[in-house]
């Protein structure tokens, strides 16, 4: 795979991220150790985890921690072979410094990061949402104190908003501190919100941006049709990680459906590459299962659409359509 620079950093990302959301449950040790390993021969060495992941087992406050112990395994002697990115702030419990972007949380969470990954470096620390009780100064320095320290290599930040990033770029030059490299929201062709003001910032500012749920929880992989749920799928094993989709919404989908199968591709290599078409978007991060979804992901990435078919989504799909009924994470202040 071509590489892609991350925004305006010296680091160099794969077009697909593997995405380890679902390690634990429903993704074992074993399968996750195959799937890492077959990603890292393909050229797919972008990797993205928290400190909050274990699969279905999730919810707020959990303790988290099984995606990280898993990568600490499967990476032994390939860590240089791969970027690696977690995120921390999610809530990991009831305490008031179990989340958040205080100097306590930040500093205790990336300590036990780095033992469960078994290194004593990751290549990426995201802020995985804003803390708006601490002052963002406070988050700051302490991951400029990291960097110092070469306990990270880079940080960004996940579910921000344009004006809070922006804050983040201003205390980052009116106090010369390291400056945020990466942000990571969710992104799809149900979900564009970011094309409103998120891109556009990124753009002027060099930051790279490694979107998720690029599938919008698997209605765009292709699997699902109008009315059925197949045996195996994330609506099936758990479907408290889904939303019903509106009758209007299927109409649009089979359209783009339709418009994969002219280029004879997939529908969810139509949505990675539709999703890669911008020039901001540096890697789309991807829940790969199996073989099949990662050679298929890889397939997506190589995709060029043409002009003609992003007018049509772009009518179909415009921008000024209040989107937020799909499937997606908690609204940004859930978490708390």
């Amino acid at each position: 795979m071509k590489l892609r620079r991350l925004g305006k950093s010296g680091v160099s990302v794969s077009p697909v991220c593997f995405g380890t959301m679902l390690f634990g449950n429903p993704t074992t040790e074993k399968e996750a150790t195959n799937l890492i390993h077959q990603a890292i021969d393909q050229g797919v060495y972008f990797i993205d985890t928290a400190s909050s992941y274990e699969g279905y087992n999730r919810d707020v406050g959990s303790p988290g921690g099984v995606a990280e112990d898993y990568l600490g395994k499967i990476l032994k002697g390939k860590r240089d072979k791969v970027v690696l990115l977690t995120k921390i702030a999610n809530a990991l419990g009831p305490g008031p410094h179990q989340k958040g972007g205080s100097r306590i949380h930040l500093q205790t969470e990336l300590e036990n990061c780095l033992r469960r990954l078994q290194t004593d470096c990751v290549d990426i620390l995201m802020l995985h949402w804003p803390d708006l009780e601490t002052p963002f100064e406070e988050s700051l320095r302490t991951l400029d104190l990291f960097v110092k320290q070469g306990k990270i290599r880079y940080f960004g930040v996940s579910n921000f908003l344009a004006w809070e990033m922006c804050e983040l770029l201003w205390l980052s030059d009116r106090f010369a501190l390291e400056k945020m490299i990466a942000y990571e929201p969710p992104y799809s062709l149900l979900r564009r919100e970011i094309e409103i003001s998120e891109l556009a910032f990124c753009r002027k500012f060099g930051i790279g941006i490694t979107p998720y749920q690029v599938l919008n929880g698997g209605w765009l992989s292709g699997k699902y049709q109008r009315g059925q749920t197949p045996a195996g799928s994330r609506l099936a094993e758990n479907p408290g990680w889904m939303k019903v989709l509106p009758e209007s919404i299927w109409e649009k989908i089979e359209i783009v459906n339709q418009l994969a199968t002219d280029l004879g591709v997939t529908l969810a290599e139509y949505s990675i590459a539709w999703s890669l078409r911008h020039a901001e978007v540096s890697s789309v991060i991807l829940g790969i299962r199996n073989s099949a979804q990662l050679e298929s992901s890889i397939k997506g990435s190589q995709i060029q659409i043409p002009q003609e078919h992003l007018d049509k989504i772009d009518k179909l799909f415009p921008l000024a359509m209040d989107l937020r009924w799909s499937a997606g994470p908690p609204q940004i202040r859930d978490w708390q």
